[in-house]
């Protein structure tokens, strides 16, 4: 992306200026005061800005561009923030011009004149004209349309006309509206000189595998920037009905789970244990623990189970689509495996050394192991050896949890391709073993286990102790049953994961690093949670 500098200038409050507004990006004054002045501090308050761990050093005006339907014009801004730490992020701004001096009070980025009219420039979002635009021009889009700003409509968005929009909701990075309660557009907030990946499985699986368990894929606004990139700004997709996500969901039916060890009077010791990575039907699962969790939510993993092969099986059944093709496992995958793993791991090494001070109990034991492992856990993550591995890597969800599955009348619907926030857009896209999508559900399985204990730790009787025991097991069966319908929906479509100890050997690798992953972010937010990550690494160098 080109870059528009800025430095500080002396220009002062309140800022007139005689240009028109649409002529006022083209005002160099303009554009210095609004970027150093002003949006640095409004962009440090805003829950998408992604940088607050960080220091902000300055901000540049990468692209800018206009939105506009006739005579009606707002104007879209690519910020390239900048920090002293030598890193840089870019994001998406669409600011409009109001004179309406009782109108989005809170949401003001700066004061100005333009021309002796009063008035404020503020986030266009906020404002229901740009959102009207925005879904007209995708609504009306050309089927071929080569302009800098580029709208796209899916053949299932027609026959409609706006009536209403509304915020979603609250939101960490991106910005989601409701159109006429039946359309949800996402604006990308923090974005990448490319296509975003939501963007782009979202329309594979709905347009070309007319996969029925995501969103229907409706439309898209993407820019091409100066360095004739492609960037994805908006994605508009179906709005599901829905009764909440599935880590919601699991919570409350755990909580059931837990609370039945008291009312059941449920001898924690006596459970029966199950082998690790085994294949279960529900008629495998014994008696007494059908009687302790509840044949529904057994029910509901398989159900779950089912989708995510469907998902797995759209995404490794094409074979015109470069992008999409399935693809072997080889040295160049390796190389860019193991340098990316290492690295994560060191990152995790030095925090847990630095943390261990907020840790005790457990979670303080298990650091300990961890860091007296070191060794044989930076060896597993080397120890990757392509080629005895058969199966084929295909285009994944790559952020794979409880939180990004909506349950809807017994159903799942799976959203938010977005990809893993700390990789890169490039690493996001790399074809990978469908069983990290699955390694990341069972990572929430886990997560879900333990977050049901932490918040409800009060209300059972059982010691912590037992209740992480009586989890464990719990986690063995979740596991076992989702293996065992996963596996069979994978194998009669002809999707290859690898025989059997290779599908365990990807499984454990796959849990190892995102546990590893994990690990960094409740070190840095929560400690008392690190306990779960450490304990998934704990079983997996265990086992």
């Amino acid at each position: 992306m080109a870059k528009k500098g800025t430095k500080k200038l002396s220009l002062h409050p309140p800022y007139n200026f005689n240009e028109t507004w649409e002529e006022l990006l083209d005002n160099k004054d303009f554009v210095k005061v609004f970027l150093s002045d002003v949006l640095e501090d409004y962009i440090k308050k805003q829950r998408w800005y992604g940088g607050k761990a960080s220091t902000l050093k300055y901000i540049e005006l990468a692209e800018y561009f206009r939105i506009q339907q006739n005579e009606e014009v707002y104007y879209g801004l690519i910020l390239e923030v900048n920090f002293d730490e030598a890193f840089y992020q870019h994001y998406f701004l669409p600011i409009a011009f109001v004179s309406d001096e009782n109108f989005a009070q809170e949401n003001r980025i700066l004061p100005i004149s333009i021309q002796n009219q009063n008035g404020f420039i503020i986030d266009a979002i906020h404002l229901e004209a740009f959102r009207k635009v925005v879904f007209e021009r995708i609504l009306n889009a050309l089927p071929k349309d080569k302009t800098k700003v580029r709208y796209h409509r899916s053949e299932l968005f027609k026959g409609c006309q706006y009536e209403s929009s509304r915020f979603m909701g609250l939101e960490q990075s991106n910005t989601s509206i409701v159109y006429n309660e039946k359309y949800v557009l996402k604006f990308f907030r923090r974005i990448y000189a490319d296509r975003n990946p939501d963007y782009e499985m979202s329309r594979f699986l709905s347009e070309k595998k007319e996969f029925k368990n995501t969103p229907a894929y409706l439309g898209s606004v993407q820019i091409k920037d100066s360095d004739d990139l492609n960037i994805t700004i908006a994605l508009m997709q179906e709005m599901v009905e829905n009764e909440g996500d599935a880590w919601e969901y699991m919570l409350k039916e755990l909580h059931k789970v837990f609370s039945n060890l008291e009312y059941k009077n449920v001898n924690i010791n006596k459970l029966p244990r199950t082998e690790d990575y085994g294949r279960l039907n529900i008629t495998d699962v014994p008696p007494v623990i059908i009687d302790w969790v509840g044949l529904n939510l057994f029910l509901k993993v398989q159900t779950l189970a089912k989708r995510t092969a469907e998902m797995h099986i759209a995404l490794g059944s094409e074979f015109e689509d470069n992008s999409f093709t399935p693809q072997r496992f080889n040295g160049d995958y390796t190389v860019w495996l193991k340098n990316r793993m290492l690295y994560q791991f060191q990152n995790r090494l030095n925090t847990i050394e630095n943390n261990l001070s907020k840790l005790d109990g457990l979670a303080l034991d298990l650091a300990h192991e961890f860091l007296e492992r070191k060794n044989e856990i930076r060896k597993r993550f080397v120890n990757f050896d392509w080629t005895k591995l058969k199966s084929e890597r295909i285009r994944v969800h790559g952020d794979y949890h409880l939180g990004q599955i909506l349950v809807k009348n017994d159903d799942f619907y799976i959203l938010d391709f977005e990809g893993e926030p700390e990789s890169t857009i490039r690493d996001r896209k790399v074809k990978q073993p469908p069983l990290k999508d699955v390694a990341g559900l069972f990572r929430s399985f886990h997560y879900a286990i333990y977050a049901t204990i932490f918040n409800n730790i009060d209300l059972y009787k059982q010691e912590q102790s037992q209740l992480f025991e009586a989890g464990e097991i719990l986690y063995q069966y979740f596991k076992g049953v989702f293996l065992g319908t996963y596996i069979i929906e994978i194998q009669n479509a002809n999707i290859n994961i690898g025989y059997h100890q290779e599908r365990i050997f990807l499984l454990k690798y796959s849990l190892l690093e995102k546990a590893v992953y994990e690990l960094g972010y409740e070190l840095n937010s929560r400690p008392r949670w690190a306990v779960i990550p450490l304990k998934g690494i704990s079983n997996i160098i265990n086992n």
